[in-house]
Formats: structure tokens, C-alpha cells, sequence
């Protein structure tokens, strides 16, 4: 293919990669609205390419209907925890009687849950297209096809364990492997572009000592992203509990988990701190490692406000889904700033 394929694969995997963070900010919202059943069946929205906007434009037997399809989903899912081993686990979904309820149609929650569906395709339709042009580096490199085509896959398998995120009650770990997989769908395209970026140019590495601090920061944030994913099962357990109710007394008692999660988020900003006066001290105030970890440090400082937000304002919605999406704007930046420092092009690195 010509070089003006090559430069449409970058372009399309740059549109990609805003939408997976859009992906990622309609995700928190659907989580922290709780509109994750708003459409109980997929990939139509209650049996509709465009779902409803009141409730008597449903079938009497709505509730029925989904809490029966519902069912039969977790039966299956029971099945393949039973082939790898989770016999137990299984036994507990099968039994769940709370996944009998069903739920009270909400017009708000369905159209938040279909707008996160649209997303997720237009984002789908990207990772194809980038599959396409990605044959463009073939000659060169292979990776950046291969890759792309095993992130097709993984997006497939993504969109059916966010399925059974929202079906199941008691699966608490499929949420963090749910959030862990749609970071590793934004780093394999955030890989690809960089490989593709960098195809043919002289390329030259940084100190031993600043790819270790970024690689150390980058596993910390990684770690903090988990941690908060836990934090908020406990947190929605606590919530169970109080019915609702009592917002203000959900983190008190949420127990251990958000200690750790607070002191991780110590570490997380020290680490970018040493960070940021080696990237400083190493590299030209114009090169794209500075605006990079410039970018980072903003980021982090956002999340921080989100964060004393979530701590000492019950929680507000608005802060849980910009809180997740931050730690993600991290994450992509230190994964990229990490790309650059073990392999930039040449020129952009300026001792002082």
C-alpha cells in the first residue's frame, strides 16, 4: 500500500483512541448512574434497534421476558466458570435469587446505556478499519497488523464481559479484568500508532534510569486503576446494604480497600514528581516527553480534586466518572511517554 495508506492507519488509530476514552468516560457514567441493565438485552435495546422512551411503548410482560433471558445467560456463564474449575462460584450464580428482580423501566438509564452501546460500535468500526490499514506496514512490520487484528478480538470479548458485568451480582472480579482489558485494548493501539509513527526514522533511547521511574509509575498507576475498580464494588456492596440510602456513610464503611487505594494515589504522585524533574533535567521543554509528562501531571492533579470530591461530597456521579476516565488520560500518557523514552525519534531528546 502507499505512503498515503500508512498515514490514514495513524490518523484512524489517533480517532480510535479518543473514542476508546470516550468509551471509557460513557462507561463510568453508565456505572455510576447505574444504567447498566437500562437495555437488558443485546445488541438490540428491549428488542429495538431504537429503544423506548416510555414505558407503555413495552409489552406487559417486559419484566418477564428479560428476567428470563437474564437467567438463561447466567446459566450459561455458570457452565464455563464449571469447565475452568469455579464450581463453586458457579453454584453461587445459579442460586443468586436477587438476579429475579427485575427491573423498573427507566427511560434516562436506557437511552445512558444505549449511548454507551453506540459508542462501543462507532469504536469497534475504527479497530476494523485500522485492521485495514494496518496491512499497509506488512512489508515492514508485521506487528502492527497482527496486533491489530488480535485487538479486534479482544474488543469482541470485551463487549461480552461487560455483558456479564451488568447481568451478574456477584462476580465482583469481572469488573477490575473488565477495566484492565479496556487498557490493554488502549495500549495495543496506542503501541501500534507509536510503531507506526516511528517506521523508517532514526530512533535513539533514553537514560537506564528514567525508562525504570516511568516503567515503576506506570505500574503504580495500573495498580491504582485496580484498586479503585474494587474500591467501587465495595463501595456499590455498601450501597446495597443502606438501600440506597445513607450516601454520606458509604465510604466509612467501605472498609481496608480504600486506605490502600488512598495510599497507592501517595505514591502514585511521588513517583511522578521524581518523574518529572528527571524528564525536565533530560529533555528540551519542546520535546514531546516533556508535554507528555506535562500532560500527565495536569491529569494528576485533576484527579486529585475528583478525588477529594468523591472523599468529602457522598460520592457525586459526575466525580466517579471523571475520576475513572483521568486514570485512564494517565495511564495512556506515562504508556506513551514510555514508548518515547525506550524508542523516540532522534532530535527530539536535548540534554541540558
Amino acid at each position: 500500500m502507499s505512503t498515503a495508506a500508512k498515514n490514514r492507519f495513524q490518523k484512524i488509530n489517533i480517532a480510535t483512541i479518543v473514542l476508546l476514552f470516550v468509551l471509557i468516560l460513557a462507561g463510568g457514567v453508565v456505572r455510576s448512574s447505574g444504567s447498566g441493565m437500562g437495555c437488558p438485552d443485546w445488541p438490540k435495546c428491549f428488542g429495538r434497534y431504537i429503544p423506548p422512551t416510555d414505558i407503555n411503548d413495552l409489552p406487559k410482560d417486559y419484566k418477564q421476558k428479560y428476567v428470563a433471558k437474564r437467567v438463561e445467560k447466567n446459566q450459561r456463564f455458570a457452565k464455563t466458570l464449571d469447565v475452568f474449575g469455579y464450581s463453586d462460584l458457579a453454584k453461587r450464580i445459579r442460586e443468586d435469587r436477587s438476579i429475579l428482580v427485575p427491573e423498573e423501566f427507566n427511560a434516562g438509564k436506557t437511552w445512558t446505556e444505549y449511548i454507551n452501546r453506540l459508542i462501543g460500535a462507532l469504536s469497534g468500526f475504527f479497530l476494523l478499519l485500522s485492521v485495514v490499514f494496518s496491512f499497509s506496514y506488512w512489508k515492514t512490520d508485521k506487528r502492527i497488523a497482527i496486533l491489530s487484528i488480535f485487538n479486534l478480538v479482544l474488543v469482541g470479548f470485551q463487549a461480552w464481559l461487560g455483558s456479564i458485568v451488568v447481568s451478574t451480582n456477584l462476580v465482583a472480579w469481572i469488573v477490575t479484568v473488565h477495566m484492565l482489558l479496556a487498557l490493554a485494548i488502549l495500549g495495543i493501539c496506542i503501541y501500534t500508532y507509536h510503531v507506526a509513527k516511528i517506521s523508517g526514522k532514526s530512533t535513539s533511547g533514553s537514560s537506564p534510569l528514567v525508562y525504570i521511574i516511568t516503567l515503576a509509575a506506570l505500574f503504580v498507576s495500573i495498580l491504582q486503576i485496580a484498586f479503585g475498580t474494587e474500591v467501587r464494588e465495595k463501595i456499590d456492596a455498601v450501597a446495597n446494604h443502606f438501600q440506597g440510602g445513607y450516601r454520606k456513610d458509604w465510604i466509612t464503611n467501605a472498609g481496608e480497600i480504600f486506605q490502600h487505594h488512598r495510599d497507592i494515589a501517595v505514591l502514585v504522585l511521588v513517583l511522578n514528581v521524581a518523574l518529572f524533574v528527571l524528564i525536565r533535567k533530560g529533555f528540551n521543554r519542546h520535546s514531546i516527553q516533556q508535554q507528555l509528562m506535562s500532560f500527565t501531571f495536569l491529569m494528576i492533579t485533576l484527579q486529585i480534586v475528583t478525588g477529594i470530591l468523591l472523599s468529602y461530597m457522598a460520592l457525586p456521579p459526575v466525580a466517579q466518572a471523571a475520576h475513572i476516565v483521568l486514570a485512564s488520560l494517565i495511564f495512556g500518557a506515562q504508556f506513551y511517554l514510555l514508548l518515547n523514552l525506550f524508542k523516540g525519534v532522534k532530535g527530539r531528546e536535548l540534554s541540558r
